[in-house]
Protein backbone atom coordinates (compact mmCIF):
# COMPACT_ATOMS: atom_id res chain seq x y z
CA UNK A 1 0.00 0.00 0.00
CA UNK A 2 1.23 3.70 -1.13
CA UNK A 3 1.16 5.85 1.75
CA UNK A 4 0.71 10.01 0.75
CA UNK A 5 2.97 12.67 1.94
CA UNK A 6 2.67 15.88 1.79
CA UNK A 7 5.72 18.42 1.29
CA UNK A 8 3.74 22.01 2.10
CA UNK A 9 0.28 23.18 3.87
CA UNK A 10 -2.07 26.04 3.49
CA UNK A 11 -4.13 27.42 6.44
CA UNK A 12 -6.70 29.54 5.36
CA UNK A 13 -8.56 31.89 7.66
CA UNK A 14 -12.22 33.02 7.13
CA UNK A 15 -13.40 36.41 9.15
CA UNK A 16 -16.18 38.72 9.06
CA UNK A 17 -16.68 41.95 11.25
CA UNK A 18 -13.82 44.01 9.60
CA UNK A 19 -13.49 47.66 10.08
CA UNK A 20 -10.72 49.27 8.39
CA UNK A 21 -8.11 50.64 11.19
CA UNK A 22 -7.00 53.27 8.42
CA UNK A 23 -7.82 54.74 4.77
CA UNK A 24 -5.40 53.07 3.52
CA UNK A 25 -5.90 49.68 4.73
CA UNK A 26 -4.71 47.68 1.92
CA UNK A 27 -1.09 49.45 3.02
CA UNK A 28 -1.75 48.32 6.59
CA UNK A 29 -2.67 44.95 6.20
CA UNK A 30 0.20 44.92 3.84
CA UNK A 31 3.05 45.79 6.46
CA UNK A 32 0.97 43.19 8.79
CA UNK A 33 1.59 40.48 6.36
CA UNK A 34 4.98 41.69 5.80
CA UNK A 35 6.04 41.73 9.79
CA UNK A 36 4.49 38.03 10.43
CA UNK A 37 7.07 37.15 7.80
CA UNK A 38 9.87 39.00 8.88
CA UNK A 39 8.81 36.81 12.70
CA UNK A 40 8.76 33.09 10.80
CA UNK A 41 11.36 30.85 9.43
CA UNK A 42 9.49 31.82 5.77
CA UNK A 43 11.71 34.10 3.34
CA UNK A 44 9.87 37.18 1.77
CA UNK A 45 11.03 37.56 -2.45
CA UNK A 46 8.03 40.43 -2.89
CA UNK A 47 5.37 42.27 -2.17
CA UNK A 48 2.61 43.74 -3.19
CA UNK A 49 -1.02 45.10 -2.47
CA UNK A 50 -3.91 46.49 -4.75
CA UNK A 51 -6.40 49.06 -3.21
CA UNK A 52 -9.74 48.84 -4.42
CA UNK A 53 -11.77 51.81 -4.71
CA UNK A 54 -15.44 50.58 -6.20
CA UNK A 55 -15.32 51.87 -9.35
CA UNK A 56 -14.11 48.12 -10.70
CA UNK A 57 -14.58 46.03 -8.06
CA UNK A 58 -15.73 46.07 -4.73
CA UNK A 59 -14.00 48.46 -2.33
CA UNK A 60 -11.32 46.37 -0.65
CA UNK A 61 -7.99 45.16 -1.17
CA UNK A 62 -6.14 42.40 -2.02
CA UNK A 63 -2.41 42.32 -0.22
CA UNK A 64 0.28 39.23 -1.19
CA UNK A 65 3.74 38.60 0.17
CA UNK A 66 5.72 36.01 -2.23
CA UNK A 67 7.64 33.59 -0.51
CA UNK A 68 10.56 31.15 -1.35
CA UNK A 69 8.55 28.67 0.52
CA UNK A 70 5.37 29.82 -1.54
CA UNK A 71 2.69 33.01 -0.76
CA UNK A 72 1.00 34.75 2.44
CA UNK A 73 -2.18 37.13 1.09
CA UNK A 74 -5.10 39.18 2.37
CA UNK A 75 -8.06 39.79 0.64
CA UNK A 76 -11.04 42.12 2.20
CA UNK A 77 -14.49 43.43 0.79
CA UNK A 78 -14.27 46.26 3.51
CA UNK A 79 -18.13 46.92 3.09
CA UNK A 80 -19.29 44.05 3.69
CA UNK A 81 -16.28 43.19 6.37
CA UNK A 82 -15.13 40.20 5.29
CA UNK A 83 -11.37 39.45 5.17
CA UNK A 84 -10.02 36.10 4.04
CA UNK A 85 -6.09 34.99 4.96
CA UNK A 86 -3.90 32.47 2.82
CA UNK A 87 -0.65 31.33 4.79
CA UNK A 88 0.67 28.34 2.20
CA UNK A 89 4.70 26.72 2.60
CA UNK A 90 6.06 24.21 1.46
CA UNK A 91 8.99 22.30 3.10
CA UNK A 92 10.38 23.12 6.47
CA UNK A 93 8.26 26.38 7.17
CA UNK A 94 5.21 26.02 8.88
CA UNK A 95 1.98 28.06 7.67
CA UNK A 96 0.20 27.35 11.11
CA UNK A 97 2.91 29.82 12.89
CA UNK A 98 2.04 32.65 10.15
CA UNK A 99 -1.82 31.80 10.53
CA UNK A 100 -1.38 32.40 14.44
CA UNK A 101 0.87 35.35 14.72
CA UNK A 102 -1.37 36.88 11.96
CA UNK A 103 -4.98 35.81 13.61
CA UNK A 104 -3.45 37.08 17.03
CA UNK A 105 -1.96 40.63 16.25
CA UNK A 106 -5.75 40.99 13.74
CA UNK A 107 -7.53 40.16 17.04
CA UNK A 108 -5.77 43.00 19.15
CA UNK A 109 -6.24 45.33 16.58
CA UNK A 110 -9.73 44.96 15.33
CA UNK A 111 -12.29 43.88 18.03
CA UNK A 112 -14.76 43.53 16.11
CA UNK A 113 -13.26 40.82 14.17
CA UNK A 114 -14.21 37.14 13.98
CA UNK A 115 -12.79 33.87 13.00
CA UNK A 116 -15.76 32.26 10.83
CA UNK A 117 -13.16 29.18 9.54
CA UNK A 118 -9.56 28.19 9.84
CA UNK A 119 -8.52 25.16 7.56
CA UNK A 120 -5.84 23.08 6.92
CA UNK A 121 -4.97 21.70 4.14
CA UNK A 122 -2.25 19.33 3.41
CA UNK A 123 -0.40 20.39 -0.29
CA UNK A 124 1.96 19.00 -2.85
CA UNK A 125 0.59 15.58 -2.26
CA UNK A 126 2.92 12.72 -3.51
CA UNK A 127 3.42 9.62 -2.76
CA UNK A 128 6.15 8.27 -0.25
CA UNK A 129 9.59 7.47 -1.69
Amino acid sequence: MTKIQSHGAHVCLDYTGYISPEPEDGEWMLKLLEQAVERSDARNVHSHVEQFDGSLSPIGFAAVVLLDESHVSAHCYSEKGWLALDCFTCGGSDPNALADDLHQQLMELIPSLSLKRRQHLPRFLHEEE
